[in-house]
């Protein structure tokens, strides 16, 4: 689904000096994978994240989703791409504090121009699929951190994305509730044809993937194949 090489980012220091957060980055994803990016502060992953999500356009290098070039497409095509294609799950869950779960998890559906009550039907059939029937018509303020996560990922969803980019979605909860939400993006965001990213310093993430990318500096140090996955 993934295809990256020589892919670069760096900003400007000053008369003609580069600071580069990442360099010579060379990775493949496969349609059904879940990878776990991992790494210390500082060691490009979250830039990584980023690209890979289309958020970031000043990259250099290869970047290929499935057989587009997005490195030859203008911005504005890489929007549109991302909008229809990938699902985004943040530690914030970014919900809006005056609607309710199945109002915020219809939020793309409702930016795409998709009817309210449509919509809104939409969300609640994925709400109960993540287990959050009986909460789908409470408020943020009502709910649990691991209730909003849930929220959060229904919404990544609710487009039917190819790929879903996670950027530290434990981070900011506890044990039990981490665990819930990690079996849970398994169990949604690993399809045949959708692939899982999570940025983590977590390591009760480590067991769920089928590989690790370890970064340092802003380069890959190793790719560490998972034998047996979490369920």
């Amino acid at each position: 689904m993934i295809r990256l090489h020589n892919l670069e980012r760096s900003y400007p220091l000053g008369r003609g000096q580069l600071f580069y957060v990442l360099r010579d980055i060379d990775l493949d994803i496969a349609e059904g994978g879940f990878v776990s990016i991992m790494g210390p502060s500082g060691a490009g992953k979250s830039t990584l994240l980023h690209i890979l999500g289309m958020h970031d356009h000043g990259w250099t290098g290869e970047y290929f989703f499935e057989e587009t070039a997005m490195h030859q497409l203008k911005p504005n095509a890489r929007g549109t791409l991302r909008n229809e294609q990938i699902g985004f799950v943040f530690q914030q869950y970014n919900l809006l504090p005056a609607l309710t779960a199945a109002e915020n998890a219809a939020v793309p559906l409702l930016i795409a121009g998709e009817y309210r009550t449509k919509a809104v039907r939409t969300a609640k059939d994925l709400l109960t699929e993540v287990g959050l029937e009986p909460r789908m018509n409470a408020y943020p303020s009502q709910l649990s951190g691991g209730q909003q996560q849930r929220v959060a990922i229904a919404r990544a969803l609710i487009h039917q994305p190819r790929l879903m980019v996670c950027d530290e979605p434990t981070a900011a909860l506890d044990a039990q509730s981490g665990q819930t939400v990690m079996q849970l993006l398994k169990r949604v965001g690993v399809q045949p044809d959708r692939a899982l990213i999570i940025v983590t310093h977590d390591s009760r993430v480590y067991g769920f993937g089928d590989r690790i990318v370890h970064m340092s500096d802003g380069r890959i140090e190793r790719v560490e194949e998972m034998e047996a996955a979490a369920a």
